[in-house]
């Protein structure tokens, strides 16, 4: 057992090593991204195009503001956009559909309020599905709880997104060639 444990403490420091040598800064460390962000971007409402009305827009941002904290005022503005739509998946003989996915589409874009300057912008997608073979109170349940994790894997996709690409480095104050 000792023969085992030298090989892998000398692994360990070696990834260790390569991984410091590289650049690699936690996330959440001192100069990480999580770390400059938490509680620095003020998530404004996504506009959206869906039939769920505002129920979806505000799971998603109170997903985000659990993973970005709330930043009223704080130096960025996570702006959204926001689109879901239910396709049936499973289809009996009889025409009638027992289970359906959702799609969800949620654009992204984070500006940095002091120049208005796009540091990180994308799309994110996903799904999830729920089953319509129980009773209409099950079948509603389902749905709802569908479109909540949705909006989670979504919210959890974009602050990934956002602390692994966004250029949070401060703009230049030089003074323009001439």
């Amino acid at each position: 057992m000792l023969l085992l444990k030298k090989p892998l403490l000398s692994l360990a420091l070696a990834a260790s090593l390569v991984a410091t040598a590289c650049g690699f800064t936690p996330v959440h460390a001192p100069g990480g991204n999580g770390h400059a962000l938490y509680g620095q971007v003020y998530i404004a409402t996504p506009e959206q195009t869906s039939s769920r009305g505002d129920s979806n827009a505000y799971v998603l941002v109170r997903d985000l503001e659990d993973r970005l904290g709330r930043g009223g005022n704080g130096a960025y503005q996570l702006d959204l956009t926001l689109s879901t739509r239910i396709e049936g998946q499973a289809i009996t003989a009889g025409n009638e559909i027992t289970r359906y996915s959702i799609i969800g589409d949620a654009g992204y874009s984070l500006l940095r309020r002091s120049d208005g300057a796009v540091v990180a912008s994308g799309t994110e997608t996903a799904f999830t599905g729920y089953s319509a073979t129980g009773t209409t109170v099950e079948t509603l349940a389902g749905e709802s709880d569908a479109f909540e994790r949705l909006m989670r894997i979504l919210a959890d996709q974009i602050t990934a997104k956002l602390y692994a690409t966004a250029d949070l480095s401060t703009p230049s104050t030089a003074a323009p060639a001439e």
